[in-house]
């Protein structure tokens, strides 16, 4: 195999591996090592990719090979059941489920039938950030679940404090940390951690446990919602929505209550973290940098004046908004060494042999701080002539044009990737066409700086978010305000009474 860093007999590198961010010991790694290098996790052979030929050679050319799991108790077993299609190996019941998925969600059905309610939610956000601009850590993460839930479960999230994303959010914080790389004992490597008193290593059976609990109540009442809202005469009307449909042919389609119920579980996990986790991000850098927060503005002035906010039409004359966006994902990924895959076949790559059976890890933070120039600064220029949507750029063959990777890549890339693209477009442009973001002072009038730093400034886990931070938030013009007034009145009329609020 590869060259890595030194091993010890029979637990190879288990003890070097942190229980947090591990993401940057491996890009160390790799500067030292290369872009492909080999680990021991006790007897079972890994390998970390931070290499873009590498990546697209292993995980998009040789994706049937590529894209099962790893054996996991603790997020097959203990938290999922299995039935989680993030943790499923690549088999025919994760391609069913993931086709269900895709056919909600590809680009001509986000184009014709989900824009509208898009645009509706970052209409509300940016009049929640109007009135409450103190609380400008929830705001993003309201709209984001109110788009996915409204679309895969009918119900919306009118207000940050509706009890299922509470539930939503306080489990998913749970979820991030246990599963992060180090989080808890390899015991699919060595079964004979599970017969540890699990206290040894932090009560890891628990912890697990609680998750699971926690995602079972969730996504079982939310589909009971649904079910009870189809017998109820009072909702006859409303649109149906994703679970509607999987409902509709639940007994041909061969899936129990507790599958089902995953189905729709995945995809709000997946559609209300990291949307908001981008903005928040986003936010941050315009703080910083208020030069390209003010350039951005330019454009959307030019674009949309102040009687209108932009609109997803407006997509091809805002090429430096999407630039924004770009760098807001490669600058601070959400998952920035996602959930590792599994070679089901022996096969070798760049003259390195890979067993079967290899864990293989896709390094998004090292791919995204690589040693090009000003890697570790926030510029959207390096995006200059590069403002298609990620879907493109994943599809190509160039894989020296790849935008960024956080959306994955090969089989198991984002599902969700057309729906999130438009929503990110259009929560960056509405926000920066309503609002200056600036630095909030203290008591003294000091300006209080945000913390940016990769290790002190984002909380921990395989999905990482900015902690709290001072923002200032400024209505550009009384005129901004009124039409965001004006513009969030008609989407409650016109399109929030199409869905179901309650608790």
């Amino acid at each position: 195999m590869t060259v890595g860093p030194p091993r010890l007999p029979l637990l190879g590198n288990i003890t070097h591996i942190p229980k947090t961010r591990a993401h940057l010991l491996f890009t160390k790694w790799a500067q030292q090592y290369g872009g492909i290098f080999s680990l021991r996790i006790g007897p079972a052979p890994a390998v970390v990719v931070t290499d873009r030929s590498i990546v697209r050679e292993l995980f998009d050319k040789r994706s049937g090979i590529s894209s099962s799991r790893p054996p996991s108790y603790v997020s097959q077993v203990l938290i999922t059941g299995g039935d989680h299609l993030l943790m499923m190996n690549h088999n025919r019941a994760w391609q069913q489920r993931r086709k269900m998925i895709h056919q909600q969600f590809m680009e001509s059905v986000c184009e014709k039938q989900h824009i509208e309610l898009l645009e509706a939610e970052h209409t509300q956000m940016m009049r929640d950030f109007l009135l409450h601009p103190e609380q400008h850590m929830v705001h993003t993460k309201r709209t984001t679940n109110s788009i996915i839930m409204s679309l895969m479960f009918g119900i919306r999230t009118n207000s940050w404090d509706s009890s299922h994303m509470v539930d939503l959010y306080n489990l998913m914080e749970r979820w991030t940390e246990v599963m992060e790389i180090g989080a808890t004992p390899p015991v699919d490597i060595l079964p004979i951690l599970k017969y540890i008193p699990q206290r040894v290593f932090g009560n890891w059976k628990f912890r697990a446990s609680e998750v699971g609990r926690l995602m079972e109540t969730l996504y079982k009442d939310l589909r009971q919602r649904v079910v009870a809202r189809r017998q109820s005469a009072n909702e006859k009307n409303t649109n149906p929505c994703f679970i509607d449909h999987i409902l509709d042919k639940q007994e041909t389609l061969g899936l129990d209550d507790h599958q089902v119920d995953f189905l729709g579980g995945v995809m709000i996990e997946g559609g209300s973290d990291t949307g908001s986790t981008a903005l928040l991000v986003l936010i941050q850098a315009m703080i910083i940098h208020p030069e390209i927060q003010s350039k951005a503005q330019q454009q959307l002035d030019a674009v949309c004046g102040d009687s209108r906010s932009p609109t997803w039409a407006d997509f091809s004359q805002l090429p430096y908004i999407m630039m924004i966006v770009k760098e807001a994902m490669r600058w601070r990924p959400v998952a920035p060494l996602g959930i590792p895959h599994f070679t089901t076949e022996d096969t070798w790559i760049n003259g390195y042999f890979l067993p079967q059976n290899t864990i293989t890890f896709l390094n998004v933070w090292g791919l995204h701080h690589d040693e090009s120039p000003d890697s570790a600064s926030f510029n959207p220029d390096r995006y200059e002539g590069r403002t298609k949507l990620s879907a493109e750029y994943a599809a190509s063959s160039d894989y020296t044009n790849r935008d960024h990777y956080s959306y994955g890549v090969g089989r198991r890339i984002c599902p969700g990737i057309h729906l999130s693209e438009r929503s990110l477009f259009l929560g960056a442009a509405k926000l920066l066409w309503a609002f200056r973001f600036e630095q909030q002072v203290d008591s003294m009038g000091n300006p209080m700086e945000i913390d940016t730093d990769p290790v002190t400034g984002y909380t921990e886990g395989f999905l990482v978010c900015p902690k709290p931070f001072g923002c200032k938030v400024i209505p550009r013009s009384e005129r901004h305000e009124e039409t965001i007034l004006k513009e969030f009145t008609k989407a409650e009329a016109d399109v929030f009474t199409q869905y179901s609020t309650n608790m």
